[in-house]
Formats: C-alpha cells, sequence, structure tokens
C-alpha cells in the first residue's frame, strides 16, 4: 500500500469518527482550506516584530513595494489602495498634496492608469527601521510612457514612504515624491 492511499484511509477514517460524510465533510475540508490560505496570504511580509535583522527588513519591504507598484502598473485599483492607510498623506514636488486613500486611488486611476509605470532603480533602495511603528522606504524610481517614449521620454524621481506596522498588516502612511525630471539617456 503507497503512503498515499494510507492516508487517504487515515482520513476517512477519522472523518468517519468525526460523524463527517459527504456536504458536510467538503464543508470542513473547505473552511480550513480557506483558514490556511488567508494565514499564508497575511504571512507573506513578516510582522514587524518578528523581524530580526536588517536584511530580513530590507527584504519585507522589498517585497511590499514590488507588491504595491505590481498593482500600479497593472491598474489594480483595490489592491493599490489597500497598501495605504484611509487618512495617507501624498506629497508631490509638481502635483502638491493628496490627502486620503479615496483621492490618491482617483488620481492614480485618471492620470496614471494605461499612461504610466513605474520601476524601481536598482541599487537606490534604502530600509530603515523605526522602532515601535514601521520602516522607512527611500530610494529613486523610473517612470515609462509605454508606447509614447519617443515624445514624453522617461522620468525619474526620489521618493520616501513610511510604512506603519499595525493590526497585522503594513500599510503606508505619508509619501513624499519629489526631485521628478527627465532620466538622464
Amino acid at each position: 500500500m503507497s503512503m498515499v492511499s494510507a492516508l487517504a484511509r487515515m482520513e476517512e477514517r477519522f472523518l468517519a469518527w468525526l460523524g463527517m460524510t459527504g456536504g458536510r465533510r467538503m464543508l470542513l475540508v473547505l473552511s480550513l482550506l480557506a483558514a490556511f490560505a488567508g494565514q499564508a496570504k497575511a504571512q507573506a511580509v513578516p510582522s514587524l516584530e518578528s523581524i530580526q535583522s536588517q536584511a530580513e527588513l530590507d527584504k519585507a519591504i522589498t517585497a511590499l513595494d514590488a507588491a504595491l507598484f505590481d498593482a500600479y502598473n497593472r491598474c489594480d485599483l483595490e489592491k493599490f489602495a489597500s497598501f495605504f492607510v484611509e487618512d495617507v498623506e501624498f506629497y508631490h514636488d509638481q502635483g502638491g498634496v493628496t490627502l486620503g486613500r479615496e483621492k490618491l486611488t482617483e488620481s492614480v486611476k485618471k492620470n496614471i492608469c494605461g499612461k504610466t509605470t513605474r520601476e524601481l532603480v536598482p541599487g537606490t533602495l534604502q530600509v530603515h527601521y523605526m522602532k515601535g511603528y514601521g520602516a522607512v522606504e527611500m530610494g529613486v524610481h523610473r517612470f515609462h510612457h509605454p508606447g509614447h517614449e519617443d515624445t514624453e521620454g522617461i522620468g525619474e524621481g526620489r521618493f520616501i514612504h513610511l510604512w506603519q506596522y499595525k493590526d497585522g498588516a503594513w500599510k503606508i502612511t505619508r509619501v513624499i515624491s519629489y526631485d521628478h525630471h527627465a532620466a538622464a539617456k
């Protein structure tokens, strides 16, 4: 008898012992899968308390940055918005101040979706621990205009993101986006 079939028989006996058959068994299995899927998603980036080194903090914030801007580049506005607190403050040297997650998301929808993509300039990311709060992320990013780079060129700018770890989630509370200029060719 193979290990798989032995495990399957043990599972059958256990579920029969619990008095679970058919639909009840399926509900249990689906409930367990949902619980594990939610737990896996929540554990994708470690909590502030579990981070033990600068390398772990760098890895966590780098992963968050990649996920944030993947949503930005694909115009997944629901996922994009999930990275910000409700009362986020976004300061832009050319666009001014945007207050609130809803207004920020609407601005991205109106001005970015289908027009611009962002890439982190390799080697520019800096991450610093903020005791009892989270981390500050700084770097340089480039903005591309797919299909229009011959006329619009590539833009570049610096950014600062203040990440807070609260209630089991990392969220951005403040953004400063500045020093926007044409990227060197």
